[in-house]
């Protein structure tokens, strides 16, 4: 077991709101208000609304208001008007506790981290999954849910299960159409979805000097894709270029410095090695639905006709976390360059997401956003936008067929647009870009021609661009906000009837008594990603309201039952409704619930609320094949009990008709399994075993009835 102080600890909005609310639930419990200040501006905090929605009618919510015509689009004020009050409440908590803020428009939060405050050696933990991106300047970043921010924020050391290490030995060097993407686009496709659960992957190996330090960034971010704890780099002069680049000199020259520990040691010791040879390597395409189902662009248009996948592209997205870097942009401003001058532009409708405001405003400077702009693309704000769901699509209907492609991170069923038939796949910023212009899975950039405007046929180049700008970048607008040397007067208010934001109450205690008949609220069929159990999109509208975005629950898994999303047996009424309205019902009636899931439960996002809902709604343990990391440590803070089957054959044993009682609970103890009894329909019973990982900490948390509880009652002893 890891126990660590940090040195850094980020919030990205979607998640700094409950965290804000639990962080003043801690306030509440008896610390001087004093020292707990004093502890916040040490670790320099750092929340980010970077959560932000488009339209095609609109710029959406966090968008500046300069724009030019060539962006056709009409900015929506009302959507402003909307987030205001999450706005104003995050600037407030912010300005009293002591955390910066960085407003609507500064982009999202991976960008500035890695821009303004990841380093070398830094040992950070962020509030959301795809923190790793500080892995591109050799810091071990890791992503966690907001309850361990809130230790953290209060000066409680932090604790992880100590990692394996799986070194990815990378020979050879990056050309062509080939980019740092490709990279792990085939980890992924080595390891899949659930290979790096536990471990840390640490790249080495005398090809990693062929990558960018924003090209480190990207594979290390994706890391999340694999399960992987977090991602690293070892130091190197494409980082000491960036960290110059970007107003921090003197930090890479501490890094010089202290090289000899930033890098692995000699004779080191790999739990699993992999080795790439980078000269080799092909552009990847991952997908649809999962990003671990990798494919050479070569060959997913055959691919794609045998599976009966749509070959035609409806839209190409470039931007998000993993790759909105100046080099992005510019790799794909360089092949849209090529098609104007053959006079043809995207074919696909095509978006471009810029991570950061001083991202946006280089690229204008320079003229990368022009370029995109004119090949047919639309510059949209800088925030996650669509790669989390904030898309209100209008080009098709939902449930309609349809292909895009991105250069995002997560290509989940329905998690770009809700829509359950979009085959999302996720590929580098360039070869979205061509794609898009050809708009078609079946073309091949490095191999496959076009026909120009005057009707000659070309061949794309492969994309040349600077990694950063000759000139020093432009920071554009100032969009922090420095958390105040006296914040004695400052009030945070939240209006009682608000439907956007509500104070948190705690969760009951422990009655002391084991589990008894619970009822099965769902029994999922197959994967089940934080995004199925509380989905994102318009969704987060409510993320600071638990009650009201507890209407989410689960409504994207899939019941065993019936093959349905969204449609669950209520075991009173027998009749079949909406998963939250059955959790509902069961809650009104006293009666407590379980789910049971299948393997790498709760993968992707680090949302806490993915584990606030189900406790809100009643529910008492979520039983397994296996869990993903962060969303096994989020049931624990909030008094649930995450447990896998002993045998995982066991799964097939339960029925959604089923009752299950958990016994042992008075006996809790670390490493000890628990016993389950499922009572059948008919009268007969099975009992089988349930593993966990609680030590006795996390004992103390399910007792208490959520980590939070604990705090208090050590603070009254």
């Amino acid at each position: 077991m890891w126990t660590h102080s940090l040195a850094r600890c980020h919030r990205r909005s979607c998640v700094s709101v409950p965290l804000l609310f639990s962080w003043a639930c801690r306030r509440t419990v008896g610390h001087r208000p004093s020292l707990l200040e004093t502890v916040c501006r040490s670790l320099r905090q750092r929340a980010c609304l970077h959560g932000a929605s488009i339209s095609e009618s609109g710029w959406g919510e966090g968008r500046r208001h300069e724009h030019t015509v060539a962006d056709a689009l009409v900015i929506d004020l009302s959507q402003q008007d909307i987030n205001q009050e999450v706005y104003n409440f995050l600037a407030t908590a912010g300005a009293k506790y002591g955390v910066g803020f960085w407003r609507p428009g500064s982009g999202i939060i991976h960008q500035i981290i890695l821009e303004n405050y990841a380093y070398p050696g830094v040992l950070l933990i962020g509030t959301d999954s795809h923190t790793p991106n500080g892995g591109g300047l050799g810091g071990i970043c890791i992503g966690v849910g907001g309850a361990d921010a809130v230790d953290v924020m209060a000066g409680i050391p932090w604790e992880l299960k100590c990692p394996k290490v799986i070194g990815v030995k990378l020979t050879g060097s990056l050309s062509g159409w080939t980019s740092p993407k490709d990279v792990i686009l085939k980890v992924a496709g080595i390891l899949t979805v659930k290979g790096g659960t536990g471990a840390i992957v640490e790249y080495h190996g005398p090809g990693v000097d062929s990558i960018s330090c924003t090209g480190m960034a990207t594979i290390c971010n994706m890391g999340a894709e694999i399960g992987a704890t977090t991602s690293v780099f070892p130091y190197n002069h494409r980082m000491k270029k960036y960290l110059s680049k970007t107003g921090r000199a003197d930090i890479a020259n501490l890094a010089d410095e202290f090289k000899d520990h930033l890098v692995p040691d000699p004779g080191c010791h790999y739990d699993q090695v992999i080795e790439i040879n980078l000269s080799e390597l092909k552009p990847h395409i991952n997908g649809p639905f999962t990003p671990d189902l990798a494919h050479p662009v070569a060959e997913v248009g055959s691919v794609a006709e045998k599976e009966g996948w749509p070959l035609d592209i409806r839209v190409g997205l470039i931007g998000s976390c993993t790759n909105s870097s100046y080099e992005d942009m510019g790799r794909s401003a360089a092949v849209a360059k090529q098609a104007l001058a053959h006079g043809l532009k995207c074919k696909s409708q095509f978006t471009i997401t810029p991570g950061s405001e001083q991202i946006r405003a280089t690229i204008e400077r320079d003229g990368y956003a022009q370029v995109l702009r004119d090949v047919g693309g639309i510059v949209l704000a800088n925030a996650c936008g669509p790669c989390i769901g904030q898309w209100d699509r209008k080009d098709i209907k939902k449930g309609e067929k349809n292909t895009i492609v991105t250069s995002y991170n997560r290509n989940f069923t329905g998690r770009n647009d809700a829509n359950p038939e979009t085959h999302a796949f996720v590929t580098s910023p360039e070869i979205v870009t061509a794609l898009a212009i050809a708009g078609t899975l079946k073309f091949n950039p490095e191999t496959d021609f076009l026909t120009g405007k005057d009707g000659k046929k070309f061949k794309l180049e492969a994309p040349d661009a600077d990694e950063l700008p000759r000139a020093e970048f432009d920071p554009g607008q100032d969009t922090y906000q420095h958390p105040p040397k006296d914040s004695s007067g400052q009030r945070v208010d939240v209006s009682p009837t608000s439907q956007r934001l509500q104070l948190l109450e705690p969760f009951d205690k422990w009655d002391g008594k084991d589990l008894e008949d619970l009822q099965i609220l769902i029994k999922v069929k197959g994967k089940c990603t934080t995004d199925h159990i509380s989905a994102a999109g318009p969704w987060l509208k409510f993320r600071g309201h638990l009650d009201n975005i507890s209407n989410n629950l689960l409504i994207g898994a899939i019941n065993i039952e019936n093959g349905k999303a969204n449609s669950v047996r209520n075991a009173v009424t027998q009749e079949f409704g909406p998963v939250p309205d059955t959790a509902r019902y069961y809650k009104q009636h006293g009666i407590r619930w379980v789910v049971i899931g299948d393997e790498n439960y709760g993968e992707g996002s680090s949302r806490e609320h993915a584990a606030l809902e189900p406790r809100h709604l009643g529910g008492r343990a979520i039983i397994t094949k296996s869990f993903a990391r962060i969303h096994e440590t989020n049931l624990k803070k909030q008094g649930l009990l995450p447990l896998t089957f002993a045998d995982p054959a066991d799964y097939n044993k339960i029925h959604p008709v089923d009752k299950l009682t958990i016994q042992g609970l008075k006996d809790f103890a670390p490493g000890k399994p628990l016993k389950c009894i499922i009572k059948h329909p008919n009268g007969t019973q099975e009992t089988i075993l349930l593993n966990h990982t609680f030590n006795e900490t996390q004992i103390e948390w399910f007792r208490a009835g959520s980590a939070l509880n604990r705090m208090k009652e050590l603070q009254q002893k």
